[in-house]
């Protein structure tokens, strides 16, 4: 037995839990198997083992879902909010308490650095105990009265059956950050994970129903996105529709949710830049440059993409930075290391695709670039210097461990370059010239922007971005609010 392999079953064996193990659907309080039924094969990112398999549900199925979360939700949203607060806050205590199992589950079918999952299902718990904290702070609003004899109330009710569509890069953490919101809200829920990662999200509703949340308001429908998001998407039931994925798949959604008008949420593609002047502590600036590239193996929407350096500081930036990378290490998620597997080898293939672009048209390869000899889905971390404007990498979201570099000379210039994407969710800046940080904040066209720092997200605040990057924000109040219909009533008491 290889090495891995004896990690992976060690890591399956000795959870603690076992039964956070499940190769079910979770529908309506029950679990549902698959034997002799069509199912979905779950694999290791790192060598290919397979885990494990879910069902793939028919769209017959998941109507009969949507079904009884449609029946479940007058209960729900009757609760008092301390009610679904309490209910919530038990989820987060049994998230927090199986970390480590989850964490692992995550490896395995995800390939994160060990490190990073256990970051992860902390971020996942922090959206349950927030929104738990948040579901008592839905209030009416007095308006005052334009009209004689009248008394003005405005308030906010639950949506009804809210469909999650969730990603196999966070797939504990986009759950939670959608579920925690819809459930505070008084929404019942039924999700999809990908079909990359399903054992995260079936954990969580292990835990989910030991928490105390009733049956048919919060459900985990596996299988084929086509056959499962078809049916949440054509359904009149379902009220809203929220999604974390690629751009194309949200224009996708998009169309498929215009015959119900349902509301959208969408967290899409990210084409992120780093900004570097001259002016900047050039030693922070680099190790923030790393942070923003790697983690997640640069499988993340936040992911810096492309970095632009002042011209003066660019030379030694770049080698700082190659340094640096040359010192990350690469390996199965299980031992802990900067850099895990591709989630597949077609994301590999995109990496060797766009490093020969670049070094085609004129790009410079300081380090990396190669297939890892750690096996087929690893790709060396790898730097790109000088590289045009009009390579693939600079056009679009790379999602892996490359850094492309260029160097530019004004502000204005690097600005419009910045700017030149549909994907507007996150920039990065670093500068210490106050009216520059300013002026920047201002013109860079993303939904959030880090000033000197690489981590700005958590539960409080507000994630989305502009332009084709999305719709709506998760996290914070508004997260919540995304779920809800603000209704206007209007009294006569004259």
């Amino acid at each position: 037995m290889s090495a891995i392999a004896a990690l992976q079953k060690t890591a399956l064996s000795d959870l603690a839990d076992p039964r956070l193990f499940r190769e079910y659907a979770y529908a309506n309080g029950h679990w549902i198997a698959a034997p002799g039924d069509p199912v979905v094969d779950v694999f290791n990112p790192a060598d290919g083992a397979r885990l494990g398999c879910v069902p793939a549900l028919t769209a017959e199925q998941v109507d009969e879902t949507i079904e009884a979360a449609h029946a479940a939700f007058p209960g729900w949203a009757a609760l008092l909010p301390q009610e679904r607060a309490q209910i919530l806050m038990a989820w987060y205590d049994l998230i927090v308490a199986a970390k480590e199992d989850l964490a692992h589950l995550m490896v395995l079918e995800q390939g994160k650095p060990l490190s990073e999952a256990r970051g992860e299902i902390d971020y996942a718990a922090s959206f349950v105990s927030f929104y738990a904290e948040e579901a008592k702070r839905v209030s009416v609003e007095s308006v005052a009265s334009h009209l004689p004899g009248a008394d003005m109330q405005v308030s906010r009710e639950p949506l009804g059956v809210a469909a999650l569509i969730t990603p196999w890069n966070f797939p504990s953490a986009m759950l939670t950050r959608k579920a925690a919101a819809a459930l505070a809200a008084g929404c019942t829920v039924v999700a999809h994970p990908s079909s990359e990662t399903p054992f995260s999200a079936l954990a969580l509703a292990e835990l989910a129903e030991r928490a105390g949340v009733p049956a048919g308001v919060f459900n985990v429908l596996t299988g084929k996105a086509a056959e499962v998001v078809g049916a949440m998407t054509a359904s009149t039931r379902v009220r809203a529709v929220s999604f974390t994925g690629s751009t194309e798949i949200g224009r996708l959604l998009y169309a498929q949710s215009a015959p119900t008008v349902k509301r959208l949420v969408m967290e899409l593609g990210g084409h992120a830049p780093f900004i570097a002047f001259a002016d900047c502590d050039l030693d922070h600036a680099v190790e923030s440059a790393i942070s923003a590239k790697f983690a997640t193996s640069g499988q993340d929407c936040l992911a810096a993409n492309r970095f632009y350096i002042e011209r003066s500081i660019y030379d030694a930036f770049v080698a700082a930075f190659a340094r640096k990378v040359e010192e990350l290490t690469v390996g199965n998620g299980l031992s802990d290391p900067d850099i895990g597997p591709l989630i597949h080898e077609r994301a590999v293939a995109k990496q060797t695709e766009q490093v020969a672009d670049a070094l085609a048209k004129g790009a410079r390869l300081v380090t990396g670039g190669n297939v890892s000899r750690h096996g087929p889905t690893f790709f060396e971390p790898t730097v790109l210097a000088d590289v045009p404007e009009t390579a693939l990498i600079f056009r679009e979201e790379t999602f892996g461990p490359i850094a492309a570099f260029t160097p530019f000379d004004d502000e204005a210039d690097v600005l419009k370059k910045a700017n030149d994407t549909e994907t507007g969710l996150a920039a990065y800046l670093h500068t210490q010239d106050p009216s520059r940080i300013a002026r920047l904040s201002r013109g860079l066209e993303f939904g959030m922007v880090a000033v000197n720092r690489t981590k700005i997200t958590g539960a409080p605040i507000p994630f989305g971005g502009v332009k084709q990057a999305g719709l709506e924000r998760e996290g914070s109040r508004h997260g919540l609010e995304a779920f809800t219909n603000i209704k206007y009533v209007c009294r006569n008491i004259g």
